[in-house]
């Protein structure tokens, strides 16, 4: 029940890459077969099925190659990169936006199938999933989206300084995993708050 939602989710993340990549005129992750929704073009071994097996709450897919140089020239480097970064995340949130309505519809037009059985099951763990890999990865953290995202905003006189921050980006990350539950509570708590709320509405 946690395999099917993270490899569904993962996959759709790194599709989203690749498709805003292509977009801009970047063709790289397309000739090497990565924009296509088929998980097996994505998978990783060790997080997209060995972690989930084992019951760890969370995962990663392959990265998408992306090439900033293969950009349209109406697009910078910096700015292609953060679109290209920011695709991941929100192709979760809408996927954890779409699950929520699917859910509240399933309450509306049929309560039984929305309080038993694996749909429910699933639609509760996808829209669980979806947010927090939203969340996580819009942490501005090497190598995490979210990093892409905060280096196209940084003054030039700060990007020195933002290089040297990354160096230590292993550690960042580490600490984020194992702290993570902690760092994203309260992101956690408004983003389940919002969607709860669209549940009740979508329901009624």
């Amino acid at each position: 029940m946690l395999l099917v939602p993270l490899l569904l989710s993962l996959t759709v993340h790194e599709w989203a890459h690749a498709w805003s990549a292509y977009r801009l005129g970047d063709d790289t992750a397309s000739r090497l077969g990565r924009l296509t929704l088929n998980p097996l073009a994505h998978m990783d071994p060790i997080g997209t099925f060995l972690l989930p097996l084992l019951g760890v709450p969370f995962g990663w897919a392959k990265p998408v190659p992306v090439n900033p140089a293969r950009f349209r020239r109406d697009v910078s480097m910096t700015t292609g990169m953060a679109i290209t970064a920011a695709a991941g995340p929100i192709s979760n949130v809408v996927l954890a936006v779409l699950s929520t309505v699917v859910y509240g519809l399933m309450f509306r037009f049929s309560r039984g199938l929305a309080t038993e059985g694996g749909a429910a099951l699933l639609l509760t763990a996808l829209i669980q999933v979806n947010v927090v890999l939203a969340l996580f990865n819009l942490l501005p953290v090497p190598p995490l989206d979210g990093s892409r995202v905060v280096e196209a905003f940084l003054p030039l006189r700060l990007r020195e300084g933002w290089a040297q921050v990354s160096r230590y980006a292993p550690f960042a990350l580490l600490a984020v995993m194992l702290y993570g539950g902690v760092i994203l509570d309260a992101p956690l708590r408004l983003a389940s708050g919002l969607l709860q709320q669209l549940l009740v509405a979508v329901a009624t």
